[in-house]
């Protein structure tokens, strides 16, 4: 996560209004007259921030996947080896993404495989790499449970906290605490 309060840069503006349109009506139905406009410049004017469509979609995939790492890491620094504040960490950084950035996971569900055949090896290592950060510091927690248990409740968690574009039934701070506590719970069943 970026420390930085100044306004986004016209990039960041059109990354994401991209996010957004791609979400609602899909990559092939937004054309990049629609995301100029969103952001106040012509389409053609995209073309001096990106090559095309194609682009934007792979810097929010590759992009968003390079973020949700950098912050597993940066947790895992933080936390200086105490697994359960590392752990919490993890899923209040996981949460704040999933609740802030839906349009980016709907995006990578409807998406993912109109990427490039590079850029979307990057997205899925990029992945493996972040999901092993989860997997080492549940395994040290719950050490009983075979790995393939602990891999499985890892990706279990996440469906549950990317599952946020298609529930809006609560209100920021109560989804926040509630998937929280099922996060806490799915892991806690390892020790049970």
């Amino acid at each position: 996560m970026s420390t930085r309060t100044d306004a986004p840069t016209r990039r960041e503006q059109i990354l994401k209004e991209a996010a957004r349109l791609f979400a609602e009506r899909g990559f092939h139905g937004v054309g990049v007259d629609e995301i100029g406009a969103a952001v106040g410049i012509s389409g053609p004017g995209l073309y001096r921030h990106f090559p095309g469509k194609d682009a934007m979609l792979a810097e929010l995939l590759v992009g968003i996947s390079e973020r949700l790492l950098d912050g597993g890491r940066r947790r895992v620094q933080e936390a200086a080896g105490d697994p359960e504040a590392l752990l919490g960490s993890l899923i209040d950084g996981h949460i704040d993404f999933a609740l802030d950035d839906r349009p980016l996971i709907t995006l990578h569900d409807r998406e993912l495989d109109r990427l490039r055949e590079t850029d979307r090896k990057r997205v899925r290592q990029l992945q493996r790499q972040y999901l092993e950060l989860w997997v080492t510091v549940v395994r040290e927690l719950y050490p009983a449970p075979p790995e393939a248990e602990a891999r499985a409740t890892v990706h279990a968690v996440f469906g549950l906290l990317n599952s946020t574009p298609h529930i809006g039934l609560l209100g920021r701070t109560a989804m926040e605490s509630l998937l929280r506590r099922l996060a806490h719970g799915a892991f806690g069943s390892l020790g049970a």
